[in-house]
């Protein structure tokens, strides 16, 4: 069983930092977009976390900073999430899908979707979430949204920021970042990053005694630079190496949060990224290409027994399975972009054209081992030993264009479309989708937006022919699966507000829609039927499940007081969704034994027709006291009781296997609430120091 729970008490200090101040809304500017532009003239919901919030938390990781953003959820794994939600929709466990996912995860233009474990944040300038579907502007890896992450530019003056975090459960952290223009060519600047990352982790391996094995040892290194060849002309080049050198040992016989494994795994990630980029200005339009190359190995492995030899006595019982993955990936993009409007001389169009190619290769070893014995049986011990390897590649070309017409100031249209041809190892496939919408500046503070995109997804090599394990549970291939499609529709409006100099914020409320076609679910059944094999019959495997609605309605409250000195920021954020299924009855598959499945049969509760591993109330908030150089901040989020799940998790035989279920289900009935908290005190213009206290009630919980 998989449970979480970590209090986590920090304290660090930042220095030869950029004084950082509160950012009024109108100045915030999208830059995952195709070109930099006000928030509020968005036409569909997009969260932003700046530089000053991103500073303020002692981890520096996105699955951290996931804990701020609506509506968002990650999917537990072994060691750092890869896997996102948002709005519901994405992989809902660590063990799924890729390379394909269902929200997009770019880091400084580089497509790194399905790999979000390696999205550390020290020097980031801006994360921003886009909701709702985004394939017209990246592609079939955008069915739910997509995570655009931009780390700081080098700048033209020199500059530095340091950071030490020291903290319980043998946290220490240390970072760097310096830079500015280079001594012998003012037009060319550069920044350079360097940052390691160590905790022991929450657990204790009760067997070898050591309180490491599911530790942290993390290195993010970044190099960019600018240079500005002439008036017209800029090149930007980035050079990057994530490692995340992660034991795994998490799983746990009793549900506690004490392992008995002997042979602890590994969930382990190295990353090396290269990124050139160039803009050219012509006569009323920039030139962009986007190039980017990337290398990754991963480790996975698994003591799959979850024991050791005495809690199994006087059973023999010891198995380990490890898959290693080495992915390279080729990126290659041209756009065309038009000038911003310009209503004084009459130019109130702007486009976007351009052409796209990705190309993916996938190496993967799997290797297992094991022996089985019972005392009772003269014939045995029992060994095995098996490998299995698979290759892939697959290549995408995309068309893509949008267009933004402004009636008035006030009034934007906008179409996008994006006609994309996917082939895997000999498949092909095309698609075309489409996107429309709409923003209206009603008053100065009042803003209107509508828009109605598609997504689609295809499925992955992983889904259609691997197999690969999880602990003791399998993962079955489907080679029948077929590709996902849906639209959003979304409807939202932004209202500012200010009185006097004592308080100002805005309210973001958005009512949404999603429709999906033959939606892609990853589903716990037995699918193998090897004699007396009992547990290895069963696992997961990726199911077209039919038609599914999810509609819901988010708001986002922000204010900013300021009374007698102080000055108090805020913000809170509430999500209601209705996951359901259209059809609950309709079977759309059989087992291995012949058995019906559907969306009923498979449900531990199919009552109200709820998508299993979901959220139906979200909420997240933050808020933060600032009296001269003293600031205290609370941070919360709750999520309400997963209702639904796979009815076979509480089968009698699947719980001799994977225990715990009932029970955390039984204790954590109301969903789960945790607050953080944290106190910060600056020095002097450089110097500021910070404590903080994650999970501060020392509460658990038991994510997907």
């Amino acid at each position: 069983m998989h449970i979480i729970n970590n209090t986590f008490f920090s304290f660090f200090f930042i220095f030869l930092s950029i004084t950082s101040f509160s950012q009024d809304i109108e100045e915030i500017i999208v830059k995952g977009d195709w070109r930099e532009i006000n928030v509020l003239e968005e036409d569909s919901s997009i969260v932003i976390l700046n530089n000053q919030i991103i500073e303020s938390q002692p981890i520096k990781h996105f699955e951290n900073l996931s804990y701020l953003i609506p509506n968002l959820n990650f999917a537990a794994s072994d060691s750092r999430a890869r896997h996102f939600q948002i709005r519901g929709i994405g992989e809902r466990s660590g063990y799924e899908r890729t390379p394909n996912s269902a929200v997009g995860f770019l880091i400084d233009d580089i497509d790194y979707s399905g790999h979000g474990g390696i999205a550390t944040t020290f020097d980031v300038d801006q994360i921003e979430v886009h909701r709702g579907p985004q394939g017209s502007r990246i592609g079939s890896n955008a069915l739910a949204g997509l995570i655009y992450i931009k780390t700081k530019e080098p700048t033209a003056e020199y500059e530095g920021i340091t950071e030490i975090t020291s903290g319980s459960f043998g946290t220490l952290n240390a970072g760097i970042a310096f830079g500015g223009p280079s001594a012998f060519n003012q037009n060319l600047t550069y920044r350079l990053v360097l940052r390691k990352d160590y905790s022991d982790g929450f657990r204790k391996n009760l067997f070898s005694g050591k309180s490491d094995t599911s530790k942290k040892d993390e290195s993010t290194y970044r190099l960019k630079m600018n240079w500005k060849i002439g008036s017209d002309t800029r090149l930007k080049v980035l050079v990057t190496q994530i490692d995340l050198n992660d034991p795994a040992d998490i799983w746990t016989i009793d549900g506690s949060l004490n392992t008995l494994s002997d042979r602890p795994g590994m969930d382990s990630q190295k990353t090396n990224a290269y990124g050139i980029k160039l803009f050219h200005q012509f006569d009323r339009f920039e030139f962009q290409s986007l190039t980017s190359l990337t290398d990754t190995d991963v480790e996975i492995s698994y003591d799959a027994d979850w024991g050791n030899p005495n809690s199994h006595a006087p059973y023999i019982y010891d198995y380990f399975s490890e898959t290693l993955r080495d992915r390279e990936t080729f990126s290659q993009e041209f756009r065309w972009v038009s000038d911003a409007a310009n209503f004084a001389a009459n130019q109130n169009i702007e486009w976007v054209a351009g052409i796209s190619y990705l190309e993916v290769n996938e190496d993967n070893l799997k290797k297992d081992d094991g022996i089985y014995g019972d005392p009772s049986d003269p014939f045995g011990p029992y060994a095995s030993q098996s490998s299995f390897s698979s290759k892939f590649s697959s290549k995408n070309l995309s068309l893509f264009g949008n267009l933004d017409y402004f009636i008035d100031e006030s009034i934007k249209v906008s179409i996008g479309a994006r006609w994309e041809n996917y082939g895997i190892d000999g498949l092909q496939s095309n698609k075309p989708v489409f996107r429309f919408g709409g923003h209206y500046q009603v008053l100065k503070g009042t803003h209107f937006r509508t828009s109605f995109a598609q997504g689609y997804r295809f499925p992955s090599v992983a889904e259609m022919y691997s197999s690969s394990s999880a602990g003791e549970l399998k993962v079955f291939p489907n080679p029948n699966i077929r590709p996902e499609s849906g639209w959003t529709g979304e409807v939202g409006f932004k209202q500012l507000y200010k009185f006097r100099n004592l308080l100002k914020g805005y309210l973001d409320v958005a009512f949404f829609q999603t429709r999906f076609n033959e939606m892609m679910e990853f589903t716990f059944g037995k699918w193998d039927s090897v004699p007396n094999a009992m547990l290895s019959n069963y696992g997961f495997t990726s199911l077209n499940v039919g038609p599914t609605r999810i509609m819901g309605i988010e708001t986002i409250l922000a204010n900013e007081i300021n009374f007698m000195g102080f000055k108090i920021e805020s913000f809170i954020s509430h999500t209601y969704s209705n996951p359901i299924s259209i059809n609950p009855d309709v079977v759309y598959q059989y087992d291995v034994d012949g058995e019906e499945m559907s969306y009923t049969s498979t449900s531990l509760d199919p009552s109200r027709k709820m998508l299993k591993y979901r959220y139906r109330n979200i909420i997240k908030g933050d808020m933060e006291m600032i009296w001269k150089n003293f600031s205290v901040g609370l941070s919360l989020r709750y999520n309400s009781f997963m209702e639904n799940i796979d009815a076979i998790f509480t089968d009698p035989l699947i719980s001799i296997y994977v225990p715990g279920v009932q029970d955390s289900r039984y204790y954590m009935n109301n969903g789960d609430l945790f607050f953080d908290i944290r106190a910060q005190y600056r020095l002097n213009k450089d110097w500021k120091a910070q404590i903080g206290i994650l999970n501060l009630m020392n509460r658990l919980s038991s994510p997907r």
